[in-house]
């Protein structure tokens, strides 16, 4: 049993009476802001009018802001875990060029709405299962790290799992007391912090220093034999994955992740290429219908894939049974010539994913209006 928003009285609604969350149609509540870390926070929300959130551990959702210079969309990796799943929480750290991260700072509070989309991603160990686990990240990459790891502890507890975090001083290391915690209560679970530096507000007296083959050999001596999750910036995973490559790791078991252009085209990419599971609810809870046109006319819209696919096989004129993903980049590519605009058409995605339900019932609304 759960609580359901109303206002700001909080009232009892057992499970079975629940929906998914429907992004298209219902907003997201905060319930509460935590600090992290210097400048990073938590964001945890519910959803508006009650609700349970379905998605797989390390996904992420894409946020609109309304800000005072125009609405902006932000993509954040969801740090909580779907074994708990009246709550979804996003990790955020502001930089010091944050435009978007630094309005939800100064804006957010317990009680703002907030519209999002999603959840949807490929980087899981639900889509890439292993005996073992390396999770391995810096920075804010350790978002959909934790997010995996609460699964495992609540669901498998006994998963033998490495987890490594770097980070440029002790006080930055993001859930340090949890995962300390964590390491207690599961058996199979060893940490290892990597600060770059010391620091007077954080004594450190362990392991130190950027990543490399020794640091790694000495926190996972079995590294070849684990399935292998890495995220951070840029310069931190070709840094790790050149170390595992070099040893010969077999790179279909490391998988990575980043907030850059580049990685996001290639998440954009690969869901054009796998069945969609994260979008499901506006179109599965309108009424069935009985008329076996309806039926077939909903089967070949299932077939089609994501209602973002299909807008976007609409909008570029692709052929029937063409690879959505790749041939949208494509022509962005060809007509801007950078390679910023596969983040635009990442955001294209959920931002339309309501538009597009609404251009493809089109037809039914004019049959109806014949009659």
């Amino acid at each position: 049993m759960t609580m359901m928003l109303t206002g700001t009285t909080p009232t009892p609604l057992p499970l079975d009476q629940m929906k998914p969350w429907n992004s298209a149609r219902q907003m997201l509540v905060c319930t509460s802001v935590t600090d992290e870390a210097p400048d990073v926070k938590t964001f945890t929300f519910a959803v508006e009018g009650g609700g349970w959130f379905n998605y797989m551990p390390g996904q992420f959702i894409t946020v609109e802001l309304r800000a005072k210079g125009g609405d902006l969309h932000r993509t954040y990796t969801v740090s909580s875990s779907p074994s708990r799943p009246y709550a979804i929480a996003i990790t955020i750290k502001a930089q010091p060029t944050s435009i978007g991260t630094r309005w939800m700072f100064e804006n957010v509070r317990p009680g703002s709405r907030v519209r999002a989309y999603g959840p949807s991603g490929h980087f899981t160990l639900s889509r890439n299962p292993g005996k073992k686990y390396l999770f391995i990240s810096a920075g804010s990459g350790i978002t959909p790290m934790m997010s995996m790891l609460r699964w495992l502890s609540d669901c498998a507890p006994d998963t033998d799992v490495v987890f490594i975090n770097s980070a440029r001083r002790p006080e930055e290391i993001i859930f340090r007391e949890e995962l300390e915690l964590l390491a207690k209560r599961m058996p199979n679970l060893s940490l290892g912090f990597l600060p770059e530096a010391r620091s007077v507000a954080s004594p450190w007296s362990e392991l130190m220093g950027r990543i490399d083959r020794h640091k790694l050999s000495m926190l996972t001596p079995d590294f070849m034999g684990r399935e292998i999750f890495c995220c951070g910036p840029d310069p931190f995973m070709r840094a790790v994955s050149a170390i595992v490559h070099a040893e010969g790791f077999d790179m279909g078991h490391y998988h990575q992740e980043s907030f850059g252009a580049t990685s996001i085209a290639k998440s954009v990419h690969k869901q054009a290429q796998e069945p969609a599971t994260c979008w499901p609810a506006a179109r599965d809870q309108r009424p069935q219908s009985r008329s076996r046109r309806d039926m077939e006319r909903k089967a070949s819209l299932q077939n089609l894939g994501t209602p973002e696919d299909m807008f976007l096989a609409w909008f570029f004129g692709l052929p029937d049974g063409a690879d959505v993903g790749h041939a949208a980049l494509s022509e962005i590519a060809r007509i801007d010539g950078i390679a910023a605009p596969s983040v635009q058409l990442l955001s294209l995605r959920s931002l339309l994913h309501q538009a597009t339900l609404n251009i493809l019932q089109q037809p039914r609304r004019r049959r109806r209006q014949r009659h």
